[in-house]
């Protein structure tokens, strides 16, 4: 789609250009095919637009049809018809920047600032038709925010395993435990513990040893 002075929105195809899917081509430009072009879809969205300028004169400057990203580096030429080897001097916003004698002249890291209106002129030859430069803003990238995974399948029967593992191993212990320590005020002391004897039979043997210690008469005889 584009705007000029004399037509409004008037699509690719209709009077000018040659459309090809996606993109438009336009072989034969003429001054009065300068104005503001864009794109849609066909669902309504549109791209940004952009300012084309046409000039019937011997000098133009080229600059990029896109908007500059900040941070990027610009440069723009300044050619003749026919073409020359003179210095050109590049303007913006009417104020002069500099002069290059190659004809080019680049700026480094743009920002903001930078964008505007920029026109060059070569002596002898004229200037050129402003042309409108923009630059966006560089997009800012975030760092998604870090999700903890839930708990699986495994780890669940995992912890379980441990659970039951625990119970069986120091239960007993814990109840035997508190067992010892209940009873333990209920023991009678030292003191008060009843000491008996059982007395056994006596054997054959031992009878017949009494027996034999009950018969010796022992005699002893002074001198």
């Amino acid at each position: 789609m584009k705007n000029t002075t004399k037509k409004t929105r008037t699509q690719c195809g209709s009077g000018w250009g040659k459309p090809a899917g996606s993109s438009c081509r336009n072989d034969y430009i003429l001054p009065q095919d300068s104005g503001v072009y864009w794109c849609e879809s066909r669902e309504g969205a549109t791209s940004n637009s952009i300012t084309l300028t046409v000039t019937g004169g011997s000098v133009i400057l080229q600059s990029p049809v896109l908007p500059v990203m900040e941070g990027d580096d610009l440069t723009l030429s300044c050619q003749s018809k026919p073409p020359s080897n003179l210095p050109a001097a590049f303007y913006k916003d009417g104020s002069l920047i500099r002069t290059e004698s190659t004809g080019h002249m680049t700026l480094h890291h743009v920002t903001r600032s930078d964008e505007g209106l920029y026109r060059c002129s070569i002596s002898s030859h004229g200037e050129s038709p402003p042309s409108w430069i923009s630059v966006t803003e560089k997009p800012t990238t975030t760092t998604p925010p870090t999700t903890v995974a839930p708990p699986t399948a495994l780890s669940s029967l995992h912890l379980g395993f441990m659970l039951l593992r625990y119970l069986l191993v120091f239960c007993p212990y814990f109840i035997s435990t508190l067992l010892m320590v209940s009873l333990y005020p209920h023991r009678d002391t030292g003191s008060d513990l009843a000491v008996s004897m059982v007395m056994t039979p006596s054997t054959q043997a031992d009878q017949g040893l009494d027996d034999d210690y009950d018969d010796v008469t022992t005699e002893h005889h002074l001198n």
